[in-house]
C-alpha cells in the first residue's frame, strides 16, 4: 500500500522583548536560575499582568509579514494545567481572539518548486519555567526565569506532506522573524522550538489518520529524523494490524530514540476561560499604519531584489536572502569589493565553510565583509590568484592581519603577472620535461586539453602558486602548439 504523510507545525517563537509580556522582569538570558522571575510572573495574590506593548507590536509585524488577517480585537485567556514549572497553574494565552489570523508562508523546495503553507493563526502566550533534571540526584530542579516570557505560537494548516518540506517551511519562517527582528532566532537557546504533527493515510483518502505531536524540537536535524523516525513507526504500526493511539511523544536527538510522553490532550481539558485580569486589547488603523510604515524588506522581495540588481541566480539568491545577517554580509562585501557573484561566491564557500568549522554565526566572523570585498578585489586585479587569497583569508581569518593587501605585502604573495618572468619559467619547466612535451606534440588536438595540465602544474608549482594561471595557460599554449 502506497502511504501519503500528513504533517502540521505548531512553532514556538520567543519575542526579541527586554521584559516579559505580563511584567517588567528581564528576558536575558544565561541568568542564575530564578533570579528574574517576579511576583507576577509566580502569580502570587494580590498582583496584577500589564500587558507589554511591544510584544503586541512585534505579533502585529509577524502577522504583517506573512499576509495575514489582524483581529483588531483580541482577547487573553486563561489555559489551566498543573506542570511543576507553571507555578500560578495555568497560562496566560490566547484561543477565541488570536492576535494573528490566517497567512501563508510560501516554501521553495530542492527541485525549485515552490508550495504555499497556510497559517491558521499565530496567537500570544507566556512561556513556562523550565526543569532541571541533571545533577540533582533523583530530584527536579526548577529554573522559573523563563516563566512569562512572551511568545507567539504559530499554527499551520495540515498542508506540509513530507520532511522536506517541514524544514523548508521551518527554516524559511525562521528567516521570517530574524528578518522583521521579532526573534534572534537562537535554537539552542530555545528561541524557536517546533511541534511537529504527523498523520499517515492510504493515498487518495481525504479522511486524516490518528496524529501524534512531538513536541519541543530545536534545530531542523533533529525535526528532520523525528519526522522521519515517525512516519516510520505509524507505517510499520498499521501494517502489522496494529492502530496508532493520539498521544504526544518526545525525541532525542542525541540518541536518536523517541518515546510516548502521555496521551494528548483535547482543548476541554485545559478549561479555558477568559482572564479576568486582562482587558480585551484593541488594535486601531493608525497603529497598523505605523507598524507596516516599520516593515523591514522580507525575504522574498530581498530575493526577488538579489537577482534583478545583481544578476544571481535563482539558488544563490535564495540562500544569501534567507538569512538578515547573511544578506547585509553580502550587500557589504558586494559594496566593498565590486563584484556580487565573486562576493556571492566567497560568501557562501570559504567563509561558510569556516563559520560552520569553528560553530559560530556570520555576525561573530572574524574575517568582517570589508576585509573580505577587500580580498576580492586583488583577485579581480591579477595581485593574487584563487589560491593564494585562500592562504590570504586563513591569515585574515587568524587575525594576524587586518587587511588582504598587509597579508599580501607580509607575505609575499603578490602575483608573478610579468610577461618575461613567466616565459622564462615556462621554457625551464618545458625543457625539463622534454618527453611530456613529445608526447603532447605528438597527441590528437582532443586530448591535448587534459595533457596541458601536466605543465600548468609544473609552473604554478615552480612559482609557488604567484604565476598569473590565466598567463601561464596562455602563454604555455603557444610555446606547445607554436
Amino acid at each position: 500500500m502506497q502511504w501519503e504523510t500528513v504533517i502540521g507545525l505548531e512553532i514556538h517563537v520567543q519575542l526579541a522583548t527586554k521584559t516579559k509580556i505580563f511584567s517588567g522582569a528581564s528576558t536575558a538570558f544565561g541568568a542564575t536560575p530564578n533570579t528574574q522571575a517576579c511576583a507576577v510572573d509566580l502569580g502570587l495574590p494580590g498582583i496584577l499582568p500589564v500587558v507589554n506593548e511591544e510584544a503586541i507590536n512585534m505579533a502585529i509585524k509577524f502577522g504583517l509579514g506573512i499576509d495575514a488577517e489582524i483581529n483588531k480585537v483580541n482577547v487573553f485567556e486563561r489555559k489551566n494545567y498543573f506542570y511543576p514549572d507553571l507555578p500560578k497553574g495555568y497560562q496566560t494565552t490566547q484561543l477565541e481572539k488570536p492576535i494573528v489570523g490566517a497567512g501563508h508562508v510560501d516554501i521553495t523546495l530542492a527541485d525549485g518548486s515552490t508550495k504555499s503553507i497556510r497559517i491558521h493563526h499565530a496567537h500570544l502566550e507566556e512561556d513556562a519555567g523550565k526543569s532541571l533534571h541533571e545533577d540533582f540526584h533523583g530530584m527536579s530542579g526548577i529554573d522559573l526565569n523563563r516563566a512569562g516570557t512572551p511568545l507567539i505560537e504559530i499554527v499551520t494548516e495540515p498542508d506540509i506532506r513530507n520532511a522536506e518540506e517541514a524544514v523548508a517551511f521551518a527554516k524559511k519562517l525562521h528567516s521570517i522573524v530574524t528578518t522583521l527582528g521579532i526573534c534572534d532566532g537562537d535554537m539552542s537557546q530555545g528561541s524557536m522550538r517546533f511541534d511537529v504533527n504527523v498523520s499517515v493515510r492510504p493515498k487518495g483518502q481525504k479522511e486524516f489518520g490518528t496524529r501524534t505531536e512531538t513536541k519541543n524540537l530545536n534545530s531542523f536535524k533533529f525535526m528532520e529524523a523525528a519526522i522521519l523516525k515517525e512516519v516510520e513507526r505509524q507505517i510499520d504500526l498499521i501494517e502489522d494490524g496494529g492502530t496508532v493511539i493520539q498521544e504526544t511523544r518526545l525525541y532525542n536527538g542525541d540518541t536518536g530514540e523517541a518515546r510516548s510522553m502521555r496521551s494528548k490532550e483535547e482543548a476541554n481539558d485545559y478549561r479555558y476561560f477568559p482572564c479576568p485580569d486582562l482587558l480585551p486589547v484593541i488594535i486601531d488603523d493608525s497603529c497598523l499604519e505605523k507598524l507596516q510604515a516599520e516593515m523591514p524588506e522580507m525575504p522574498d522581495a530581498k530575493k526577488a531584489r538579489f537577482i534583478a540588481d545583481f544578476g544571481l541566480s535563482d539558488y544563490d539568491a535564495e540562500i544569501l536572502s534567507a538569512d538578515q545577517a547573511t544578506a547585509n554580509y553580502f550587500e557589504a562585501a558586494t559594496r566593498a569589493s565590486d563584484d556580487a557573484k565573486l562576493s556571492a561566491n566567497w560568501i557562501m564557500g570559504e567563509l561558510s565553510k569556516s563559520l560552520n568549522q569553528n560553530s559560530i554565526s556570520i555576525t561573530e566572523s572574524p574575517v568582517t565583509a570589508d576585509m573580505l570585498g577587500g580580498l576580492i578585489k586583488r583577485i579581480k586585479d591579477n595581485t593574487i590568484s584563487g589560491k593564494i587569497a585562500k592562504e590570504v583569508f586563513e591569515v585574515l581569518w587568524q587575525g594576524e592581519c587586518s587587511t588582504a593587501d598587509e597579508v599580501i605585502e607580509k607575505k609575499g604573495l603578490k602575483q608573478v603577472t610579468d610577461t618575461g618572468a613567466i616565459e622564462a619559467m615556462i621554457d625551464e619547466v618545458l625543457a625539463s620535461n622534454a618527453q611530456q612535451v613529445e608526447n603532447y606534440r605528438a597527441a590528437p588536438d582532443d586530448k591535448r586539453g587534459k595533457m596541458i595540465g601536466f605543465f600548468v602544474g609544473q609552473c604554478m608549482k615552480a612559482s609557488k602558486g604567484k604565476a598569473n594561471p590565466g598567463m601561464v595557460n596562455q602563454i604555455l599554449k603557444q610555446k606547445l602548439d607554436g
